[in-house]
């Protein structure tokens, strides 16, 4: 068959489509309308009577949406889920609602939209825009915050199982996740591997509501301030890219503080591949750029930051996710 070439005009115009792709995704994310189908299709009057929106204007999204594979169109002004489409519901085990909201939303748009401030000054293009950091934000805008989490818990769940599965953590007594969050990942861990103690560490608003059990005690902290001892294995996932390496320092110290002289830290995060070769962490470190200040970063600059806190980077072991885990030990 020959090969029909896109013109640059037209390829172009096909990546900035991807903005109204997302867009769209943000529309039916935030309505729920993914939530409203079971097993059998649904028409436009039973879904805009379910998202109290209007008939006319819901069929133009779906139908824009069915054209790329997010929702079908089984017949006329009648929809069904595709796998696609079924990420979209909130009790996928693979939920991705939370991410497009998180993404897509207000408090990223700022950050997108004031990103020539980032790209002249290196600052923050969204601390800029709202006169505050992003964890600030999250504090004042409780729903906002919300949404983030939700969306890093979703996504986690699929990343714990990655992780979990491409580690040995059977040999360690106790493990401390340092940012963990919900919990997740020590949780997934814990589960495979029933003799393991498990610390979760993070601000006392992130895991108030987590109840400890016989294996996982729950500590509150601030990671900049000091993060527990008692552990032999300390895993961080998606904590370091957050911060410069002036502030991912101070985790890392705090961390090499409380970590015994046989203990290994576990960081897991992207790997930034090198030269022209594509990969989701080079567009993510844009939204570090902009929302966060940190960055992703390649091996060889995490072998740097880790050696000038005091760690040896021993090996990075490739999983299933997005995410890799960087495996050191205390020099």
């Amino acid at each position: 068959m020959e090969r029909i070439e896109v013109a640059p005009q037209e390829a172009m115009l096909n990546l900035i489509s991807g903005f109204w792709i997302a867009r769209s995704l943000y529309l039916a994310a935030k309505l729920g309308v993914a939530d409203l189908f079971d097993d059998q299709p649904k028409t436009i009057a039973q879904l805009a009577a379910g998202t109290n929106t209007d008939p006319r204007s819901l069929y133009r999204l779906l139908r824009a949406l069915a054209s790329i594979g997010v929702f079908t169109e089984v017949s006329d002004q009648q929809f069904a889920l595709t796998p696609l489409a079924a990420t979209l519901k909130s009790d996928h085990p693979a939920s991705m609602r939370y991410a497009v909201m998180a993404q897509m939303g207000y408090d990223h748009s700022l950050g997108w939209n004031n990103g020539l401030h980032s790209l002249k000054t290196g600052e923050i293009a969204f601390d800029q825009a709202a006169g505050m950091n992003i964890w600030q934000h999250f504090a004042q805008h409780p729903e906002d915050g919300h949404i983030f989490s939700q969306s890093m818990s979703s996504m986690g769940i699929a990343i714990a199982q990655a992780v979990t599965a491409s580690y040995d953590f059977s040999q360690f007594n106790t493990i401390v996740d340092v940012g963990g969050a919900q919990g997740s990942l020590i949780s997934t861990i814990l589960q495979a591997n029933p003799h393991l103690k498990g610390i979760l560490f993070d601000l006392p608003e992130v895991i108030g509501n987590i109840e400890d059990d016989r294996n996982l005690q729950r500590i509150a902290g601030n990671f900049f301030e000091s993060v527990p001892t008692g552990g032999d294995a300390y895993v961080m996932r998606w904590i370091i890219h957050d911060w410069n390496d002036e502030k991912s320092s101070i985790i890392l110290n705090n961390c090499h503080r409380a970590m015994p002289d046989h203990g290994k830290l576990l960081l897991v995060e992207s790997i930034l591949p090198p030269g022209n070769e594509p990969s989701p962490a080079k567009l993510i470190d844009m939204i570090m750029l902009l929302m966060t200040g940190g960055r992703e970063r390649t091996e060889a600059e995490y072998r740097s930051l880790l050696r000038s806190n005091g760690f040896e980077l021993t090996r990075v072991i490739p999983t299933p996710s997005m995410l890799s885990i960087i495996e050191a030990v205390k020099l």
